[in-house]
């Protein structure tokens, strides 16, 4: 390795140290500022708490051997409710992407239930599925199989027309284009629906 590529390696070292030292303070920062302005009385901490007492609270739990038991119980319903969604969601946007037609039909549809205050469902999937961990994966499904759906249709319909139409001129069938062309080429969609999928099912659970 030549001395400027050292120099460079070093200075990319030093980038991501300097980013995670910054990260750092400004997480301590938060939580310094959460604490003085429960301790002034500035914030109500009936509804937002402090960390001391959070960290009293996860203390307590550890103390009487629930933390890991709520810990596991919500990355269960949490996976349940991910998987779900991202296979729904990715057979869904197939589906939609096979059939113009459908997509056509369903697309106002989409949109409408995706705009919905769907946590404001929670009593009335609560009073259909009853207070259990079942109505807690159907909130998070719902929460994250519309955005999964969206996401990954809108991947497919962004692959480039010339590559299939060249792929139609050599013959390919639907099922070929699909699985060598379309599905490969969204990767990155796919990937960034993964992250989408995690984030809404946890705040389905909540």
């Amino acid at each position: 390795m030549s001395s400027e590529q050292k120099k460079y390696v070093k200075k990319l070292k030093l980038r991501r140290y300097f980013v995670l030292v910054i990260q750092i303070i400004i997480v301590m920062g938060f939580f310094i500022i959460w604490e003085l302005l429960a301790n002034k009385n500035i914030i109500n901490t009936f509804v937002f708490s402090k960390p001391s007492e959070i960290w009293q609270t996860i203390l307590n739990l550890v103390a009487q051997n629930n933390l890991f038991n709520h810990i596991f119980t919500t990355l269960n319903e949490v996976l349940i409710a991910f998987i779900l969604g991202i296979l729904l969601g990715f057979i869904v946007a197939i589906i939609l992407y096979e059939i113009p037609i459908l997509a056509d039909i369903v697309d106002p549809f989409l949109t409408m239930i995706n705009s919905l205050p769907k946590v404001a469902l929670g009593p009335l999937i609560i009073i259909i599925a009853g207070a259990n961990t079942k109505s807690i994966i159907v909130m998070a499904l719902l929460i994250n199989l519309i955005v999964s759906i969206i996401t990954i249709y809108n991947g497919f319909l962004n692959i480039d027309d010339k590559k299939i139409k060249l792929l139609k001129s050599f013959g390919a069938t639907k099922m070929q284009i699909l699985t060598h062309l379309v599905i490969p080429s969204s990767y990155k969609t796919i990937i960034s629906s993964l992250k989408l999928n995690i984030s809404m099912s946890l705040i389905g659970l909540y």
